[in-house]
């Protein structure tokens, strides 16, 4: 609703801006300024899930008073997982786990563990396309739809909560999110630890946005990641911080 009342405002102001311009009442340049304006807005708000621009997603609890924060990981299950799981148990931290369908199907038992260990699962589609912000509606669905099959399969559980790949939301995707009655979770603290190679300047920019009920992105399907998350556990433990299920931090249910 949010987009589609700026979408008509922004419409309504450009048509108006072309009438002036043919009119010779106002620049073309600045019509056309305009314009590019909006569309970087767009690219800024589709890959930016924590907006809450085009999906309401749970990305942090800013009503927190503890000293609690949640971990999540992305694009598993995987071999290296089991490192990370070990690492958790080592600290007695609990996490979120979004798995990607098609890795639930070659990885039954890595996926199972996570869940008997006590950590949440979520649904982060079933291919994980890098085309997510091209896909139709009923594509969305599917991939949805299908990742939550596979879950419920292997493990019996009817998973409640998605995060978009790569953070990408559209109209589309609120769409398919409420046909599927599935909520949006999202994070507030981003490593990168997908794209920078260096573990040092990961962990330094997780802890410079370290706060109460905030919510850490990292990716278990990353061998340097075991090695971020147990300096990352150790500096929360020293800093009294007490690391917690998302589900449980964002007081919302993982499971339906």
């Amino acid at each position: 609703m949010q987009f589609r009342i700026i979408n008509t405002i922004i419409i309504l102001l450009l048509a108006a801006g072309l009438v002036l311009a043919f009119f010779e009442l106002a620049s073309f340049i600045y019509v056309l300024a305009f314009i590019v304006f909006y569309i970087f807005f767009l690219l800024i708000v589709a890959t930016n899930v924590r907006f809450n621009f085009f999906v309401k997603s749970f990305s942090e609890n800013r009503k927190i008073k503890e000293n609690h924060i949640a971990i999540t990981f992305d694009d598993g299950p995987v071999e290296n997982t089991l490192e990370v799981l070990k690492v958790l148990d080592k600290y007695n931290a609990k996490a979120g786990f979004f798995c990607i369908g098609e890795r639930i199907e070659k990885y039954p038992e890595i996926f199972k563990e996570i869940i008997q260990k006590d950590h949440l699962v979520g649904n982060h589609t079933y291919t994980h396309t890098r085309k997510m912000g091209a896909l139709s509606v009923s594509r969305i669905i599917w991939e949805i739809e299908e990742c939550n099959r596979i879950a419920e399969e292997t493990a019996g559980i009817k998973l409640k909560l998605f995060r978009p790949p790569f953070g990408i939301v559209s109209p589309k995707t609120q769409k398919a999110l409420e046909r599927t009655g599935l909520k949006s979770v999202g994070w507030s603290i981003r490593s990168f630890d997908a794209v920078v190679s260096s573990e040092e300047i990961i962990l330094n920019r997780i802890k410079k946005r370290i706060k109460p009920g905030a919510v850490i992105l990292l990716h278990d399907n990353n061998a340097k990641t075991v090695n971020i998350l147990e300096q990352l556990l150790l500096f929360l433990k020293n800093n009294h911080y007490e690391v917690v299920r998302p589900d449980k931090l964002l007081e919302i249910n993982a499971y339906s």
